[in-house]
């Protein structure tokens, strides 16, 4: 087994553990601990709230979950010889579940407490808890289903530079001052409406080892993890499991590579926020470092080449969505945003005539393997979004007939 670099006490929080790590993003967080290219090493990592939620029927947690923790990560870890304008290869080679801590939860955050993809449609808390066996997972709040999960992180990234962080503030910034009304240091919902962005917020901020005037400086300026951005960070992406490789921009020295936010198992878009089955784990990686890469391939973004490892479903249910809003019925010009969520509620609807409640479909679409596709972008008005659910999933059969 690799030598593990971080470990976690889960009955202690972050700011506790005897190796803290982080829950916000900024070059002068300290590393933790210090590797070579080509080596192999483990990293345990908490839930991304922190352990807030607990394994239990009531959605209260849910709820009353205070956001302004999230997502703790694990890390940094500096890698020797990384450079600005290099590329840091990190090749994710074993992930899963720790040792006692088996199982997982999604959930649908309230209206007033972050909200979700479907807020309009189900504005009150609710949860589901996933018993993990092995590959394969079941919750007896959503009985009748049973599925193997894509496991993996759902937040992994480098840290930004000086200079990435202050784009990031003032871009982010500037957008949330096109509709100050919408302003909070929240993660969710102002009001009726989805905040623009989360600006920095030294509230419940852990940053490592820092402390006094330093933690209040940076605490002031980091950014929080909410966002993916140009490092990677909270991409969310289901297919970053075992035998991935992931080719990120290097920003400072040592590249300073966190990760955490485990999934055992997520639907394409997480429309719950909340929406993967949330879980403690490990992962087991491999770095390696490609110098001058980012120019020598125009790198952006992180760019990633997914493992062979997966769970095998060839049969799905398709559900399209078009961009023409559900309430109104008004016509919009190729809104990707508004067709994936008419192909969701679509499927809800559909799963509602097999038992399913509204409620229950919503998290199973959230968090399950589903494969969403922007399927149309060319034919004017209506971009086509479709989201499809293998149908091995269900004990019975979901076809019409």
């Amino acid at each position: 087994m690799p030598k593990t670099l971080f470990n976690v006490d889960l009955t202690k929080p972050m700011d506790k553990q005897d190796m803290p790590g982080h829950n916000r993003w900024h070059p002068d967080i300290p590393a933790v601990a210090s590797v070579n290219p080509g080596d192999i090493f483990r990293i345990e990592c908490k839930d991304w709230t922190d352990g807030q939620i607990k394994n239990n029927d009531s959605p209260d947690d849910i709820r009353d979950v205070d956001l302004s923790v999230v997502h703790v990560l694990s890390g940094p870890i500096w890698v020797n010889g990384a450079e600005p304008g290099d590329i840091l290869v990190v090749d994710i080679l074993d992930i899963g579940a720790l040792q006692g801590d088996e199982w997982g939860f999604t959930g649908i955050f309230d209206r007033n407490n972050g909200g979700g993809f479907l807020t309009d449609h189900f504005p009150n808390a609710a949860k589901a808890i996933w018993d993990l066996e092995g590959i394969y997972t079941k919750s007896r709040h959503i009985p009748g289903v049973r599925f193997a999960g894509i496991t993996h992180p759902g937040l992994i990234g480098c840290a930004p530079s000086h200079e990435l962080l202050a784009t990031w503030n003032k871009r982010e910034s500037e957008l949330m001052a096109t509709q100050p009304d919408r302003r909070t240091y929240g993660a969710g919902f102002a009001g009726d409406v989805p905040v623009l962005a989360t600006l920095p917020n030294p509230t419940n901020a852990i940053l490592g080892t820092l402390a006094g005037s330093e933690f209040d400086r940076v605490a002031a300026e980091a950014a929080r993890t909410v966002p993916p951005r140009e490092h990677g960070g909270n991409c969310d992406i289901k297919n970053l499991s075992k035998g991935t490789k992931i080719y990120f921009p290097v920003y400072v020295e040592g590249a300073k590579l966190s990760m955490g936010d485990i999934h055992f198992s997520q639907g394409d878009g997480e429309i719950s926020f909340c929406g993967a089955i949330e879980m403690s784990g490990f992962i087991d990686l491999h770095v390696d470092i490609i110098k001058g890469g980012v120019e020598k391939y125009a790198m952006v973004n992180p760019i990633f080449k997914p493992g062979p490892v997966e769970p095998h479903y060839s049969e799905y249910l398709i559900f399209e969505g078009i961009s023409v809003d559900e309430f109104t019925g008004k016509q919009y010009f190729m809104d990707v945003h508004i067709a994936y969520r008419r192909a969701c509620l679509n499927a809800i609807e559909y799963l509602k005539k097999f038992g399913f409640t509204g409620e229950q479909a919503y998290l199973l679409l959230s968090c399950a393997p589903v494969e969403g596709r922007v399927s149309g972008i060319v034919d004017v008005p209506n971009a086509c979004c479709t989201v499809a659910i293998p149908t091995a999933i269900f004990d019975k059969n979901i076809l019409p007939v």
